[in-house]
């Protein structure tokens, strides 16, 4: 296939670029490296100091040519002329700002969260609208658009009965950060373009990403992604690992009884490849709940300590003031059989990945900053 990667520098966009390239389709790659500067701004670091995407594109094994521009997508131009040279098969979008701590730190950075992503979803809409209408947009939502309800969360859909009358509507979303409100618009705005001008499109709800490697057997380290740790772009589990090599408490926020659903960056890029597989029809939206796990932050915790532990490192915990405003302990039960169906093999989370990530993050231990691990963002 002719497949678009917008935001491929990322952490997810160069773990499907290199999981990709390995399949030998035909690869076009976008980003303007924004996350990168935002992190020299805020002055977080990653761990392992990974050059830009365009510079590695050599590593990668592919008897395909890899073009990479370096363009915004939030300007239409940028996203029109790449899609009209181009005509992709499909497009995978992760060209958004991903951090809910950034879009509450200010107004400047919760307007940017907001402006970039809604920006670049809609010139994505309007172009394949205009020029591609049969392609197959895949778009990177998240679970934190549903939020905590007392009720089952559904795989996208709820079918809803009301005064003897039934309809099926997109299941109600409730984010708790501007981040998260902004991926809400974003389906919202697919959900438009795609009943309105027929398009084909696949949204997947992602709960927070874990791992070092995109690919099953590959350890190269000069094709893992950026790998941050920080108290604004990194992710728990790879936050607490990181905590646990400088002996510094994994900082619990609150109670620790909050639960999320979690996914192996493995399992994340096959989910990729199963979607490209599976073309919607004209005018269908399908969304998957892409995550294989749920586990409380106390939960995981304490399978890093067990973990770490069979490799001589003593894991403290330390329950910290809570930053964000958010339900510490609520019901919590998301669906998420469909991707199974499909034929997705969950790798689920044991001590062996707990430490293989954790002997991969001493190999760069003296390059983490250890000031910033506590939270300075507060949503008060």
């Amino acid at each position: 296939m002719k497949i678009l990667i917008l935001g491929a520098d990322g952490y997810l966009g160069w773990s499907t670029t290199v999981a990709l390239s390995n399949d030998n389709h035909e690869l076009i790659l976008l980003d303007n490296y924004s996350k990168r500067k935002y992190m020299r701004k805020l002055g977080k670091k990653t761990l392992n100091n990974i050059p830009k995407a365009e510079s590695r594109l050599k590593l990668l094994n592919n008897k395909n040519k890899i073009l990479f521009y370096s363009l915004d997508c939030s300007i239409y131009s940028n996203m029109l002329s790449i899609i009209k040279k181009h005509k992709p098969d499909a497009i995978i979008h992760f060209a958004e700002l991903p951090s809910a701590p950034f879009s509450m730190f200010n107004h400047k950075y919760s307007w940017e969260t907001i402006r970039n992503n809604l920006q670049s979803t809609f010139n994505l809409l309007q172009c394949v609208k205009d020029v591609i209408p049969n392609c197959h947009i895949i778009k990177l939502g998240t679970m934190g658009e549903y939020g905590t309800p007392n009720i089952d969360i559904e795989e996208g859909w709820l079918k809803i009965n009301h005064n003897k009358r039934s309809d099926k509507f997109l299941y109600p979303r409730q984010g708790s950060s501007l981040y998260h409100t902004s991926k809400i618009m974003d389906t919202d705005l697919i959900w438009f373009y795609t009943r309105m001008h027929n398009l084909r499109c696949t949204d997947l709800m992602q709960g927070p990403v874990y791992g070092i490697y995109p690919i099953q057997n590959i350890k190269n380290d000069q094709l893992v992604p950026m790998f941050t740790y920080d108290d604004i772009f990194g992710t728990v589990l790879n936050r607490f690992i990181v905590q646990a090599i400088v002996d510094k408490p994994l900082t619990i926020y609150g109670k620790g009884t909050q639960i999320r659903g979690y996914i192996n960056v493995i399992d994340s890029i096959n989910c990729i490849k199963i979607t490209l597989q599976n073309l919607p029809k004209k005018g269908e939206l399908k969304i998957y709940n892409q995550f294989t796990e749920q586990f409380s932050v106390l939960e995981l915790s304490k399978i890093v300590k067990k973990s770490l532990k069979k490799i001589n490192i003593n894991v403290k915990v330390n329950k910290i003031e809570n930053p964000r405003i958010e339900k510490e302990k609520h019901f919590y039960n998301a669906k998420h059989s469909n991707l199974e169906k499909l034929g997705l093999k969950p790798l689920k989370l044991s001590e062996e990945i707990v430490i293989d990530i954790a002997n991969y993050c001493q190999k760069f231990k003296k390059n983490i900053d250890t000031k910033t691990i506590i939270p300075k963002v507060k949503w008060q």
